[in-house]
This record gives C-alpha cells, sequence and structure tokens, in this order.
C-alpha cells in the first residue's frame, strides 16, 4: 500500500516547481523528507546513484550564500547532473531584460533552475516564465529547502514529527513562514514568539492554522519567550537582522533583547530538547554560546541535510 502510494507521489512530483511548501501537500512534503533520508543512506554507504545524469541545474544568486551554493552544486554532482552557478551580473536581468524572457531562454539551455533572491514575486515570475522546474533558494517571504532539511534532521534525531512542539524564538522572517507551514502540514505543534512589530505574516499564520485544524497541529503565535518554549521538543532561532535588514541592526538589537535563546530560557523547554538554527549565527545575540555550541546543538546536522533534503527536492522534480 505505502509503496504504491510512493510511486504515485512520485509521479505527481515530476515536473513540479518547488516555490514553497503552501504547494505540496502533506503527504507530498513527508514523502521528500523520507526520500532525502534515503539519499543520504545511499551516499554514507558509497552507493552510486545518478538519476539526473546529463541534466543541469541553473543556480541563479541575487544574494550570497555559503551553504545553499554549496549544497546545491555538490548535491547535483551526487546525483550525476551539472550545476552551473550565475550570479545577478552575469545574466542580463541586471540590464533589464524581463524576468519572463530570462525564464523562456534558461528553459531551452536547462533542465532546472535554483533561484537565491529577495522578493518572492521574482521567483513566482521566473517559475511562470520556465517550462522547467524552478526551486526557491530563499527569498524574502519563504525558505522552503530549509525547512524540509530541518524536519528531516528533526525526523533523524526523535524517530518522529507528528506531536513534537517547535518553539521559535525571534524575529517573524522567511524561516518562520516555511517552519510554520511545515509544522502544520506534518502534524507538529509549532509556538513562536517575537516582540511586537515582527511577528509573521498575518496570511501566514491564517493559512497555517487551517491547515492544522485538518493535521491536528496546533499553531500558537505570542510575545513572551517563556511561554513559547514551554514543554518544548525543539528550540529553534535566527538572527535578528536578515540579509537585506543590516540597517536595522541597532534598532533591532534594542527590540529583541529580551529574546536571546540562552541557558536560562532553556529551562522552560523540556530536558532533553533539540536546539536548531538555520546558520550563520552570531553568538551572544540571539542564541548564547553555551546553547549554540552545547550538547542539544544539532546545528551542523541540519547545514549538512541541506545537501540531502535538496537532492530529494531535485530528484523528484527534474
Amino acid at each position: 500500500m505505502q509503496q504504491a502510494l510512493n510511486e504515485q507521489l512520485a509521479v505527481n512530483l515530476k515536473g513540479r516547481d518547488f516555490l514553497a511548501l503552501a504547494d505540496y501537500k502533506p503527504e507530498e512534503v513527508r514523502y521528500l523528507i523520507d526520500l532525502a533520508i534515503e539519499l543520504k543512506n545511499k551516499q554514507k554507504a558509497g552507493e552510486i546513484y545518478h538519476p539526473l545524469q546529463g541534466k543541469t541545474l541553473g543556480m541563479i544568486f541575487e544574494k550570497s550564500s555559503t551553504r545553499t551554493r554549496v549544497s546545491f552544486e555538490v548535491g547535483m554532482y551526487q546525483l550525476g547532473g551539472h550545476a552551473l552557478f550565475l550570479s545577478g551580473n552575469d545574466l542580463q536581468i541586471g540590464r533589464g531584460e524581463t524576468i519572463w524572457d530570462t525564464a523562456q531562454v534558461l528553459s531551452r539551455y536547462l533542465d532546472g533552475i535554483m533561484i537565491r533572491t529577495f522578493a518572492h514575486r521574482t521567483v513566482i515570475e521566473l517559475a511562470r516564465g520556465a517550462t522547467i522546474p524552478v526551486i526557491n533558494g530563499l527569498t524574502d517571504a519563504s525558505h522552503p529547502c530549509q525547512a524540509l532539511a530541518d524536519y528531516q534532521t528533526v525526523l533523524e534525531h526523535k524517530g518522529r514529527l507528528e506531536g513534537l512542539k517547535v518553539a521559535y524564538i525571534g524575529d517573524g522572517n522567511n524561516m518562520v513562514h516555511s517552519l510554520l507551514m511545515g509544522a502544520a502540514k506534518l502534524g507538529m505543534h509549532m509556538s513562536v514568539a517575537t516582540p511586537e512589530g515582527y511577528e509573521p505574516d498575518e496570511e501566514i499564520i491564517r493559512s497555517t492554522k487551517d491547515i492544522a485544524s485538518e493535521t491536528g497541529s496546533r499553531i500558537h503565535i505570542c510575545y513572551d519567550p517563556k511561554e513559547a518554549i514551554a514543554d518544548a521538543d525543539i528550540v529553534y532561532t535566527d538572527v535578528w537582522a536578515s540579509m537585506g535588514f543590516e540597517a536595522e541592526q541597532k534598532d533591532r538589537e534594542i527590540a529583541f533583547a529580551n529574546y536571546q535563546v540562552n541557558e536560562e530560557l532553556a529551562k522552560y523547554a523540556k530536558k532533553d530538547f533539540l536546539f536548531m538554527h538555520c546558520l550563520p549565527a552570531h553568538r551572544g545575540e540571539e542564541v548564547s554560546e553555551g546553547i549554540i555550541d552545547g550538547k542539544h546543538s544539532i546545528i551542523f546536522d541540519q547545514a549538512e541535510n541541506r545537501l540531502h533534503a535538496q537532492k530529494a527536492i531535485m530528484a523528484a522534480i527534474m
């Protein structure tokens, strides 16, 4: 029964874009996580697996990155394909060519496109113009590849996802949007604590709560870190000023002063909680050194799983 379902899911995913977790059914999100673990096991065992042999992924970077570029490039290599790095300066978009025209041209050369950019509408317009799959490597609105890798990491450490509680402390940014959507789809509970004025997008909150009502998940938004972190299985944070918001750093340091994840706050979580951070991290700001470098931290497992989660996405849709 499960094998037949997986075969049908594999068929359904071919040729799809991967722009946001909202576009994927709960069973499709879980399928990708399970596929990521399967591909990780193959790689660790030294098994050669080249489903994308002869295929090329174009990687458009309008935002710089360490993990995104390396993991996609290595991932394509491990799947038998080739990755091509394209900075914003390399493309005619920077000289006024429309996104539609760029998408049409790249579709004649490539088998897939990954883009890491600022405005989410850029990814949507690129996908509309492309005739090949488009992957969202990050926008100001969402970071679905990271969230998929994160929940893969939780599953590996906890053995399950359903019913676990994620507490997110900090800025209601693109990362929390994707984590909320993933939690709702996977039947997990999630509490978010932010300062006033830094809450997640209202539409994201509404849509995730609607999904949660169907999957048994619980979504809670508040302003008190202690309230959010109470009895949490997973404690997550991110930088206070994400890329593109550096000019607000000083104001945000004031607003987020009481939102550091440290040893005192962590006492309210479960004793066996896991600490997560999508990196890069600013030790001494959003998280203390004792937490991020302590026994509860699994940040480098998260970073590694970007490779395997993205391999699952590429193998499934390309």
